[in-house]
């Protein structure tokens, strides 16, 4: 009962405090500014102003992972790739060894795409949605079949440097090389997936 009393007192010596200020703020001001007259009342409807207009956050998370997802046709995978006699990639900080493993088939390969007959569009749609499902089921090792373009205009593989590029972009793959002969060969690569 003390405490509640002793708060009760507290908080009207808080009050009777802001009161002064905002007294002592008054006086300033009209001292400041001089002699002054309050506006005659207009007799009009002032309304508040509107708030803000909602934000769709929603729809920016969305384009964000969409952002995040996309993949680029534009992206030149031939910089990062190492031309040891296959090609093949591995990110930053891992190590030359892996390359090596995942071209003797240290690791089972655990699923496969295969990327015949699809055009460009379809073909990166169903890449990432392959990497993401693999990924997300704790797949390790992947192969990804894109064909030796030998059915392409010209017998140039369409797919093949555009799957490269579209794999350096996932952030999932750690790596890839060059499958061996029995797997495909040049018209496929072997994927390493992050843990």
């Amino acid at each position: 009962m003390a405490q509640a009393r002793q708060r009760e007192l507290e908080l009207a010596a808080q009050r009777a405090a802001a009161q002064r200020q905002a007294r002592a703020d008054q006086t300033l001001f009209a001292r400041a500014v001089g002699p002054a007259q309050p506006l005659r009342a207009h007799g009009r409807v002032v309304h508040a102003p509107a708030g803000a207009p909602p934000e769709p956050r929603q729809r920016q998370l969305d384009d964000q992972a969409v952002l995040r997802e996309s993949l680029s046709d534009e992206f030149d995978a031939s910089t990062l790739l190492h031309v040891d006699g296959d090609l093949s990639f591995s990110r930053p900080g891992v190590g030359t060894d892996v390359t090596a493993k995942l071209r003797r088939g240290h690791w089972a390969v655990q699923r496969e795409i295969d990327l015949h007959g699809l055009r460009t569009d379809e073909a990166r749609e169903a890449l990432g949605q392959f990497i993401r499902g693999a990924y997300r089921a704790g797949v390790r090792c992947v192969r990804v079949v894109h064909g030796k373009g030998l059915g392409s205009p010209g017998r140039t593989p369409v797919l093949k440097g555009k799957v490269h590029g579209w794999l350096i972009q996932k952030k999932e793959v750690l790596a890839f090389v060059q499958a061996r002969p029995l797997e495909g060969g040049a018209g496929a690569v072997v994927v390493l997936l992050d843990k």
